[in-house]
């Protein structure tokens, strides 16, 4: 691939020279020589600068459609070729929700690279809605999120059930109940994640089906992250659902315990998600390993 096009690509994504310069390994004053070399051969500016910032312009947007797809034949090509030497070599962008990169997907990974050496995979973080859009702006090639917003564009495959559960510190006045009823949970304080979160997404159709809002509840605070949310519940009174498999070690050490609520259960699955049509040779091959790993039939 041209190195000026991936360069420009890279600053595309990005959006800032400087952190483009430090993932290419070259200086700022070479990343904006090859630019000014891209705009002198097609006579017309790439980017814009707005303030500290820079855009694309509408020439820089029909470049970097045409660098995407470059940059997946090169990539599907490298992969294709290697396999002739038994070297399977290539890159695969990987993105996954918050719940998923902590706490299911890292042993997958080993076991990937310890098979595939030669295969470099980037793991992006975010919650459900950012992935979704990553995976739309073909930024990764797979991702694996915590809900299904029923994109038209996006093929999801149920990968693994979970439980999202009510929990507590094991020190909250309510820790020895054995149930709390539906309506109890208007008066409890609840943390939860942020707009765009899968599991937040999940919990407000879960109440809505017990005539319950999300307004409805008492939200003492909105944070980012589930081991931010974890450590709010240790050092307070408030409540939260959260995922079985992102407490398992709490529960384990009796830090937090879990609350039964009448008449609510909330379930879910974690869902594989990939563009529709059939999936690049090194996406198939990532799947596949995570479906033997989990004993899946996907």
């Amino acid at each position: 691939m041209d190195f000026r096009l991936k360069v420009f690509y890279t600053v595309a994504l990005r959006l800032n020279f400087t952190k483009a310069a430090t993932e290419l390994y070259i200086s700022q004053p070479a990343v904006s020589k090859h630019v000014q070399e891209l705009e002198e051969t097609y006579k017309t500016k790439l980017f814009e600068r707005k303030g500290p910032k820079i855009a694309l312009t509408p020439a820089g947007e029909i470049l970097l459609k045409y660098t995407k797809s470059i940059s997946e034949i090169y990539r599907e090509m490298s992969f294709e070729m290697s396999s002739f030497v038994d070297e399977r070599q290539g890159s695969l962008r990987l993105g996954a929700s918050t719940t998923i990169s902590q706490y299911i997907i890292s042993p997958v990974l080993a076991r990937f690279h310890q098979k595939q050496r030669d295969i470099k995979v980037n793991l992006l973080n975010g919650n459900t809605e950012q992935i979704e859009s990553a995976l739309i702006n073909k930024e990764i090639e797979i991702g694996i999120v915590e809900g299904q917003s029923k994109n038209q564009s996006i093929k999801y495959i149920p990968f693994l059930k979970d439980e999202l559960v009510l929990v507590c510190s094991s020190k909250n006045p309510l820790a020895k109940q054995n149930e709390i009823l539906i309506n109890d949970l208007k008066s409890m304080k609840f943390i939860t994640r942020e707009r765009g979160s899968g599991t937040l997404e999940v919990i407000e159709f879960a109440l809505k089906k017990n005539n319950l809002k999300l307004a409805d509840l008492q939200i003492e605070m909105q944070l980012g992250s589930t081991e931010s949310i974890k450590s709010y519940l240790l050092n307070s009174d408030c409540f939260a659902f959260m995922s079985i498999h992102a407490v398992s070690k709490e529960l384990k050490n009796k830090e937090l315990i879990v609350l039964d609520v009448e008449n609510l259960a909330i379930e879910r699955y974690f869902y594989i998600i990939t563009l529709l049509g059939k999936p690049d040779p090194i996406s198939e091959l990532f799947i596949e390993n995570i479906s033997s790993y989990y004993n899946l039939k996907l």
